[in-house]
């Protein structure tokens, strides 16, 4: 990777809300933000009872509904193995387009294998798994000779989320990146295709260390609401419904008895004090409001409220009872200038995240970002989180992109990634991508 950075560079980029595994691929794979894809968190409520007929009416991407997450993503939106046939992938959520043959993790045996080693909690068998992916992959890759490869590396995740991302076993995990790029450097050197190749190294988020965990079903719960969630979705005429990315966002679904969105102020008679009990607890950083298809409430525990609203690429911010985001004042500005504005703060690129998330028809009715310190899930995990993702926050939103040769043009988002790779493959972008690669084809 040093030798990568000589011959390259190292940017900062913007990940996506949520920063999360799963709906954070979305942007490489499909030049989209999550919501617009119909995968608004690793885990999301079915209003509708269409798109999750099962138990609970919802999904979970951690264990067996994973299979369905190429079924779950939009249709209309092609994905970057739709474009190349000749690709390669390994440990991807989303593989729509690619040949079986293609994705040697996607089988029912390495399946098992993931799910026992997630489930015991056995970070030494994560990264035995990275391993495993490495070896194969470099193979592959010699062997096929893909014009587009996709490769998660999911041991730095993995150890950070059980022992701290400064811990020696994240080190370990990054060391195994680096032989996967030794290896299959060495083999393009070889065949003398190496000066032909793009070789990116991006993470889809940062993390950041937890010291307590909300109960946000437990308080639920407490509060009378009839809760259902992950991974006990059997719950009798439940009237809410929570769903944890993360774990430091959340989706809460309101009023399940009806099956067409709501959104407020139309829910204020009945959840308002709800709301304000979430916005109450020291877990919670931001609370959005969806108000419509193109406007959003966000509110702060610490610094009041602002609505949002936008047309097409153009966001409008307006302080109220105070200024959440930090912004300063009133502006309206198109999604790159709000991205200059926003990026060197708290929460970098908001106003484009928060309004690809809240006008997601099946985002929740309150999206929470957790405070720093803080994720939203106390129990259910094979082990005790000290350190998390998936919040609005600038470590969870600002992640490196590290290139093997300059770039023509700088990137600002992770979405801007596909059409760039595109670009370098002299393949022309599909209709309705959110990112763009800045030399003449924009959104």
């Amino acid at each position: 990777m040093a030798r990568m950075m000589e011959d390259g560079g190292l940017h900062e980029i913007t990940s996506v809300f949520p920063s999360v595994t799963g709906p954070a691929y979305t942007p490489f794979l499909m030049g989209k933000h999550p919501g617009s894809v119909g995968m608004p968190g690793l885990r999301w409520y079915d209003r509708s009872r269409m798109d999750c007929a099962g138990p609970g009416h919802s999904r979970s991407y951690v264990g067996i509904d994973m299979r369905l997450a190429d079924r779950d993503i939009d249709p209309a939106s092609r994905t970057m193995f739709d474009l190349v046939p000749n690709s390669v992938a390994a440990m991807s959520v989303i593989t729509r387009g690619l040949h079986p043959s293609r994705s040697f993790t996607r089988g029912p045996s390495f399946a098992a294998r993931a799910a026992w080693t997630h489930f015991r909690g056995d970070i030494a068998g994560w990264l035995e798994i990275d391993r495993y992916v490495s070896r194969r992959l470099v193979a592959m890759v010699r062997e096929l000779e893909p014009d587009f490869v996709f490769a998660a590396f999911t041991g730095v995740d993995k150890v950070s989320h059980a022992r701290g991302y400064e811990s020696d076993d994240v080190n370990e995990a990054l060391r195994i990146v680096d032989d996967t790029i030794s290896g299959i450097r060495r083999d393009l050197e070889d065949s003398g295709k190496w000066q032909a190749t793009h070789l990116w190294v991006v993470s889809d988020h940062g993390h950041t260390p937890v010291n307590a965990h909300e109960d946000l079903v437990g308080l639920l719960r407490q509060l009378g609401h009839r809760p259902l969630a992950h991974p006990w979705v059997f719950t009798r005429d439940p009237r809410t419904a929570v769903m944890v990315s993360g774990n430091a966002m959340a989706h809460l679904y309101l009023d399940l008895e009806t099956r067409s969105r709501r959104w407020w102020p139309a829910l204020a008679p009945e959840w308002s004090g709800l709301a304000t009990e979430l916005l109450a607890r020291d877990s919670t950083d931001l609370a959005l409001l969806p108000c419509g298809e193109s406007r959003c409430e966000i509110r702060s525990r610490a610094a009041g409220s602002a609505l949002l609203e936008w047309r097409e690429d153009f966001y409008s911010y307006k302080p109220g009872t105070g200024d959440p985001l930090g912004i300063g004042e009133c502006i309206d500005v198109s999604g790159d200038d709000s991205h200059a504005l926003t990026v060197g703060g708290e929460y970098p690129d908001a106003l484009v995240q928060i309004a690809r998330i809240a006008r997601s028809p099946r985002s929740g009715d309150i999206i929470l970002s957790a405070a720093r310190d803080w994720d939203l899930r106390a129990g259910f995990e094979p082990i005790p989180h000290v350190s998390s993702h998936g919040a609005l926050h600038r470590d969870h939103m600002m992640v490196p992109l590290l290139a093997s040769r300059p770039l023509p043009s700088a990137p600002l988002r992770t979405v801007d990634l596909m059409p760039i790779a595109l670009d370098a493959l002299s393949i022309p972008h599909p209709p309705g991508l959110e990112g763009r690669s800045r030399r003449g084809q924009s959104r």
